[in-house]
Parts: structure tokens; sequence; C-alpha cells
């Protein structure tokens, strides 16, 4: 006898061979598996969502951007190495200030249809 059942769960396995060689075929090779799970990742974070969408604006300093999301240029800077890390922003040096910039504006559609969809959704 079976123990109580998940909701959602097959009462019986039963496997269609051509299903899930379809799906199989669906999925994500490792590497590219990787980086899209880590810029996913990277985005979970609110702080580094705001980043982004600030950096639309145009270039913005560490400073200006610590200014904007309300942080300490530390933790700003923190940040932002993880958006480095994933290739999404860079930075130049000017003196001895960094500007940000969007590198990858890929991320930056992604965030749009997502702030759009649910934008929607809340709307309706």
């Amino acid at each position: 006898m079976l123990a109580s059942l998940e909701a959602g769960s097959c009462e019986v396995r039963a496997v269609d061979d051509d299903r899930v060689l379809r799906a199989r075929h669906a999925l994500l090779a490792k590497p590219v598996l990787e980086d899209v799970t880590q810029a996913f990742k990277v985005l979970s974070h609110p702080t580094r969502v705001h980043l982004l969408r600030a950096l639309t604006a145009g270039e913005l300093c560490v400073c200006e951007l610590a200014d904007v999301v309300g942080l300490s240029m530390s933790a700003t800077s923190h940040q932002l190495r993880d958006l480095r890390r994933l290739k999404l922003v860079e930075y130049r040096m000017e003196g001895r200030l960094a500007f940000y910039s969007i590198r990858d504006p890929f991320v930056l559609s992604l965030l749009d249809a997502a702030a759009e969809h649910y934008a929607e959704r809340a709307a309706s």
C-alpha cells in the first residue's frame, strides 16, 4: 500500500520514452547551464537589480551608485563585484573614481521582460 501521496504526484509509475528523450534534448549543456544559473543567482538580490537598472541611465561612479541605492560605498562595491564576475557590468578608472556601465545589454532585456510580466500580473 502506498503512503499518502503528495498532491500533484503520479499515482503510478509510467514513462513514455519518446517524451523523456525530447525532454532530455531540451536540457542545456553543462557550461551553459552553469552560466545561466549563476546569472539568475546574481539577479536574485534586489540591490544588484537596482544597480543594473540605475546603470540603464548611463555610466555612474561607485559613489553615485551608492547614493542611488542607499548603501555604503563598500557594500555597493561588493555587489558590483558579483556583477563584474559574471561580466554583466564593466568599469573604467578616471583618476581615483571607478565608473561602471552595462557590459551585457542582454541582462537588461531579461530584467525588462520580467518587470513587464509582473507589472501586468499585478494590474490584473
